[in-house]
């Protein structure tokens, strides 16, 4: 049976590769897709723009209230996330194309040739994975350097305000 269905689709692929030059030829060139295609209806907001769905992830942060797993969901803010609305306000803030932190992917890690300062900020760690945007993220934070401290605090009140 599975021989016969890989048979029927190698024959199936070979007619319509033959077919596709006669088609072009008697109706122009296929049309391109726009790029970036659209995004499902379920991951944009009423307006639009990309929704924001994210788990986030954190422990160790030294504040028991703050160790916890957490949704947030953004356009509308919500979900069990304890300030939902300010994390979103900041997420959008860091996607605005202009400001002072304009345009910056919070999830991006520190790349590998950083100078950071060598300082501990603690053993909290956190992991963010969802939608942001319209882009998967799944990202990791730590606080064991300045860099990453750095990384961490830039994405707060989405992760605790730890010391």
């Amino acid at each position: 049976m599975l021989r016969r269905l890989a048979l029927t689709a190698v024959a199936s692929f070979a007619v319509l590769s033959a077919a596709a030059p006669a088609a072009t030829a008697a109706t122009g060139p296929l049309p391109l897709l726009s790029l970036p295609l659209p995004l499902p209806s379920a991951l944009q907001g009423d307006d639009g723009t990309a929704k924001t769905r994210l788990t986030v992830t954190v422990s160790d942060s030294g504040d028991r209230e703050a160790d916890g797993v957490y949704e947030l969901r953004c356009l509308p803010a919500g979900g069990s996330h304890p300030v939902a609305q300010q994390a979103c306000e900041r997420l959008a803030e860091l996607a605005r194309p202009t400001g002072r932190q304009a345009g910056t992917d919070p999830f991006r890690p520190v790349p590998a040739d950083a100078m950071c300062t060598q300082q501990f900020g603690g053993s909290a760690t956190a992991r963010v994975t969802g939608i942001w945007q319209g882009q998967h993220v799944d990202a990791s934070f730590d606080r064991t350097n300045g860099c990453e401290i750095a990384r961490w605090n830039t994405l707060r009140p989405v992760l605790p305000n730890v010391r």
